[in-house]
């Protein structure tokens, strides 16, 4: 059986750099920092004071207000990023089989906000106080349940979570479905909201994050030898995923193809990936295989690229490890320079990033990269954005638990 090519046809973000893929493109071209000081409560006592956070963003602009009243953060950023990324497919309903059409999204924590919030009440006011609507709000698959409720698809839906590969995981899940005939179209990505005091004090008790607290806008510097730790941030990216036939069927615009997904696991460190970066590798060159490409044809990477110690030093092995001299020709950049690191809606906006880079002839800078690393030492498109041609991109998720996930889009060619 003649395997079926996958296309984007539809594009939502809420992100830190900008809200809609113009504003979006926007801030990829001018190497934005999303970095801000957290508002949200206060922060006296925590070692790092600032996110990646989503400005200006109204839920009523998307939703109702007492919808946005019982909707977690990352529930809110996404089922915005769905309503632009459906409006933009130009899908009309009335003709769609809507068993055809499916949602699977990532997220790596979900409702934490909203689980900190009632447990306060729980502590304070007793267990009588605590909100009927608190366990459907904070589970991790009401995103894609509400997406579902909200259009009437009754394709197959479900959430993915695992970590910070958690959307890439879910985009893989979703060409997969597609591929094997369960569905024609599927709505896909991945939505986090979690800059609350337990994740950030979690997070600091683990090292993870960047204190440059006098320095914000330069906190998050991905490959870069003083880089500290990551910035954790907050967003979304929902993507319309539909076979090529049917998006020819109904004269979809097409913004690229999803050609190849892979996906492993380090079997190493619950947070720290393995040195020899063997998990990586085996994700990078399952994807490739299943693109049906060589690795010849890679001309882009969207890196994990965290800024964190080990992550960058580590994927920057796996890199030279599967394309080998040729790695030293390739771009490679992170995202997470300008947004922070958004845990599982990374790779779903990561993605969104590759694609309109693709479309638009250039490629994003990895910002505040000042001091070379000699473990880091690939062309990591230092600071300013180059106006550049992508053909085919990879993008590394790569988590917790050691799990990795990469998927590999192509500019679209009739």
């Amino acid at each position: 059986m003649e395997r079926k090519r996958i296309v984007v046809t539809g594009i939502g973000v809420v992100s830190p750099i900008g809200i809609g893929k113009e504003a979006f493109t926007d801030g990829l071209k001018q190497g934005k920092s999303g970095a801000a000081l957290i508002d949200s409560f206060d922060t006296t006592e925590y070692n790092t004071k600032f996110a990646g956070l989503v400005k200006d963003f109204q839920p009523e602009n998307y939703m109702d207000k007492k919808r946005a009243r019982r909707a977690a953060r990352f529930v809110q950023l996404g089922l915005a990023a769905a309503k632009m990324a459906i409006e933009d497919s130009g899908l009309d309903f009335s003709k769609e089989d809507m068993s055809r059409i499916g949602c699977v999204t990532g997220t790596g924590i979900g409702g934490m906000d909203v689980l900190e919030a009632e447990h306060t009440t729980l502590i304070t006011k007793g267990p009588r106080r605590v909100s009927p609507f608190l366990i459907p709000m904070m589970i991790t698959n009401i995103l894609p349940g509400e997406i579902a409720i909200d259009y009437g698809f009754t394709g197959p839906n479900y959430t993915v979570t695992s970590a910070c590969a958690s959307s890439n995981h879910a985009m893989g899940d979703a060409l997969r479905l597609l591929r094997y005939g369960d569905a024609d179209v599927m709505v896909t990505g991945g939505a986090e909201g979690t800059v609350t005091p337990i994740a950030v004090s979690g997070f600091n008790s683990m090292k993870a994050l960047s204190t440059r607290n006098d320095d914000i806008k330069t906190a998050s510097r991905p490959f870069d030898k003083t880089r500290d730790g990551f910035m954790i941030g907050e967003g979304a990216a929902i993507l319309v995923f539909e076979t090529l036939e049917h998006a020819v069927a109904r004269g979809a615009k097409i913004y690229a193809e999803v050609a190849g997904y892979g996906a492993s696991d380090d079997a190493h460190h619950i947070t720290a990936p393995d040195s020899e970066a063997k998990g990586a590798v085996i994700a990078i060159e399952r994807a490739i295989k299943d693109a049906g490409i060589s690795k010849d044809e890679i001309d882009y990477i969207n890196a994990h690229g965290t800024s964190t110690g080990l992550n960058d030093k580590t994927e920057t092995l796996a890199i030279k490890k599967v394309f080998g001299d040729r790695a030293y020709k390739i771009p490679v950049n992170s995202t997470k320079s300008m947004t922070g690191h958004l845990l599982g809606a990374a790779g779903a906006v990561e993605a969104v990033a590759t694609i309109l880079c693709m479309n638009e002839g250039f490629i994003h800078p990895t910002i505040n990269y000042s001091t070379p690393d000699p473990d880091c030492d690939l062309d990591y498109v230092p600071n300013t954005a180059r106006q550049q041609q992508i053909t085919c991109g990879l993008s590394n998720s790569l988590g917790f638990g050691g799990h990795n996930a990469v998927i590999i889009l192509k500019k679209y060619v009739g």
